[in-house]
């Protein structure tokens, strides 16, 4: 007994009735149970040799591999009862037309285990379970007469055997039964393939026509997108072509309205301008006002003393210039005796009448430096900043005679001109090193002797004409000059 479960109810209460008491009893004397799943390889594989028709299902196999009974879907308690006892019946049989029966009705799954698909094996398990079930019934009576008679079992084996001998007739008929169920499945097989053949070619044409429908539709989305981007295209240049004439409409304009305002913006500048121009040069002119004002309110006095040295101070404007002497007197003491106050720049002696006067009216303010004359002194030597004014006093007097006997010196005893590196040298000590005021002469003197010393190579004597002489005479009384100042060698 072998059993194929699923998961769906039927499979549930099948398994139930399999684990029943009464069937449990009825299976358990000659009996292997075994039970597969559907979703398992086992199943798999026994479906290739017995097809499954439904799930769940119950296949009853004899000793030779020939179901003897199969069971579809889920069936009563009592009814599997009375099946297990059917199949112990045709089990329970040993005789040999039964035999050669059962031998002879083999060629049906082999059959259709070789040649048929899956497909067509339904059909002839179909005619197989036909073929049992018709000698089930052949054994049927004698297990129903001996139902009624349980108590006579010889008899019961005894009528079976001669049913069995009297069915030994029909087994040729089963036979040309089965070769015509197989020249049938044989046509309808190839009836089948033949519609499947057209089923492709009807596929095929289906595919081709989906293809060709498909390519006419791609062409269309492209005609039409590539009308919509010329279409959007032709806009966009209508758009640019109108947003530029705006444009230019729009720049005429401004133009125009900022050459009025530039001109209108010109006047008013230069109006401002000169409104500023006049407010700046007022601000200025107050300003100068004020700075002279404050500036000559106070007079800031420095007075110079014989020796060189000097102090500093401030008086009001308004002050007199007694009042400076009077501080002046007070800061040297008796120093310088009685001295009186006097003006390098412009030269200007004070007398006791400007004592009196104001430092404003003697422009004395806002600042001016004031020398400190002793009394009996003349007034040009009261003032010597340095010892270098004597040397220029000397060298004043003395300048003409120097000037004399240099010249004569000069004609009297020659001596070789210096050279260039020794005049520029002389020339850059003489800047680097500016003269003391009582060397002025000196130099100058020094300056006079080298060009007279120069004078020779510096001239060039022709008759009563001197000519300059440059470094390039030689040459160029070599060369031969044309009318428009070229040079010919």
């Amino acid at each position: 007994v072998l059993y194929l479960a699923g998961e769906d109810e039927q499979s549930t209460e099948m398994a139930a009735r399999w684990e029943d008491e009464k069937v449990t009893e009825a299976a358990s004397d000659g009996f292997v149970a075994i039970k597969i799943d559907t979703k398992s390889e086992a199943c798999l594989q026994f479906s290739q040799i017995y097809p499954v028709v439904c799930v769940p299902s119950s296949f009853f196999i004899g000793d030779n591999g020939i179901p003897l009974e199969v069971i579809a879907g889920s069936v009563s308690v009592e009814e599997l009862v009375t099946r297990i006892h059917k199949v112990k019946q045709m089990h329970t049989v040993k005789g040999q037309p039964l035999e050669n029966g059962s031998q002879s009705s083999t060629p049906c799954p082999s059959s259709q285990s070789d040649g048929a698909p899956e497909n067509t094996q339904s059909r002839a398990v179909e005619f197989c379970d036909s073929s049992q079930s018709r000698m089930s019934e052949t054994i049927s009576p004698s297990a129903g007469n001996d139902g009624a008679h349980s108590g006579q079992a010889s008899q019961e084996a005894t009528n079976s055997s001669d049913e069995q001998v009297s069915d030994a007739a029909p087994v040729n008929d089963l036979t040309l039964k089965v070769e015509r169920i197989t020249k049938k499945l044989e046509e309808r097989r190839e009836e089948k393939r033949k519609e499947e053949e057209q089923k492709e070619i009807k596929k095929e044409i289906e595919r081709r026509k989906t293809g060709k429908e498909m390519l006419e539709y791609k062409r269309r989305q492209e005609e039409e997108l590539t009308k919509r981007m010329l279409e959007e295209r032709n806009r966009e240049k209508a758009e640019e072509k109108a947003a530029r004439e705006r444009i230019r409409q729009q720049i005429a304009m401004d133009r125009a309205e900022r050459a009025a305002r530039f001109a209108k913006s010109k006047e008013e500048a230069e109006a401002a301008k000169a409104a500023a121009l006049q407010a700046k040069q007022a601000e200025i002119e107050a300003r100068k006002e004020a700075s002279q004002k404050e500036r000559s309110a106070i007079a800031r006095i420095q007075f110079r003393l014989p020796d060189g040295s000097s102090f500093t101070n401030q008086f009001p404007s308004e002050a007199r210039l007694e009042e400076a002497r009077q501080f002046a007197a007070q800061t040297v003491g008796n120093a310088y005796g009685n001295f009186s106050l006097a003006t390098m720049f412009p030269r200007r002696e004070f007398t006791k009448e400007d004592y009196g006067k104001k430092l404003l009216e003697l422009e004395l303010a806002p600042s001016a430096s004031v020398v400190l004359l002793p009394a009996g002194r003349p007034a040009t030597s009261v003032v010597q900043a340095s010892g270098s004014g004597l040397w220029k006093f000397l060298g004043t007097i003395l300048y003409p005679l120097l000037a004399v006997w240099r010249f004569i010196s000069n004609f009297l005893f020659t001596s070789p001109p210096p050279s260039q590196s020794t005049v520029r040298s002389a020339h850059q000590q003489d800047h680097s090193n500016p003269p003391a005021p009582g060397s002025i002469e000196q130099s100058r003197q020094a300056v006079r002797k080298r060009v007279v010393e120069k004078r020779g190579e510096d001239f060039k004597k022709e008759g009563k004409i001197y000519r300059l002489r440059t470094q390039d005479d030689g040459e160029d009384e070599n060369n031969t000059w044309n009318g428009n100042s070229t040079q010919q060698m």
